[in-house]
């Protein structure tokens, strides 16, 4: 059986630098130890993610979820919507990817991947 050559990572982490800014140093020490790997992130366009990853030299693809409100709010309605969206985003993202690994950092974007 042959090595594989190239391993594919995907990285789901958003929200906050408290998730983000780890899974960037992830990505740049498997990026300094497997030149070849290719490394992906998955966030959300309206949070910080979208402007720091891509900074840091990396890919983004988009997943729309954002988080539940404890109290009673209009913008629950939206949730199940959301959840499901993100779901069938995230599906297609794994597919088209083929990751040969995931890691979630964190924030809501990981509960979908």
């Amino acid at each position: 059986m042959s090595k594989k050559s190239t391993y594919r990572i995907l990285l789901a982490a958003g929200g906050t630098g408290g998730h983000v800014y780890p899974a960037i140093a992830i990505a740049d020490a498997l990026r300094d130890s497997a030149r070849d790997a290719e490394l992906c992130f998955v966030g959300t366009r309206n949070h910080m993610e979208w402007i720091a990853v891509p900074k840091a030299g990396y890919d983004i693809k988009e997943v729309w979820i954002s988080g539940f409100h404890r109290r009673l709010t209009l913008k629950n309605l939206a949730f199940p919507i959301k959840l499901g969206t993100s779901i069938a985003q995230s599906y297609r993202i794994i597919k088209k990817f083929k990751p040969d690994a995931v890691v979630c950092c964190g924030g809501y974007v990981a509960g979908p991947i």
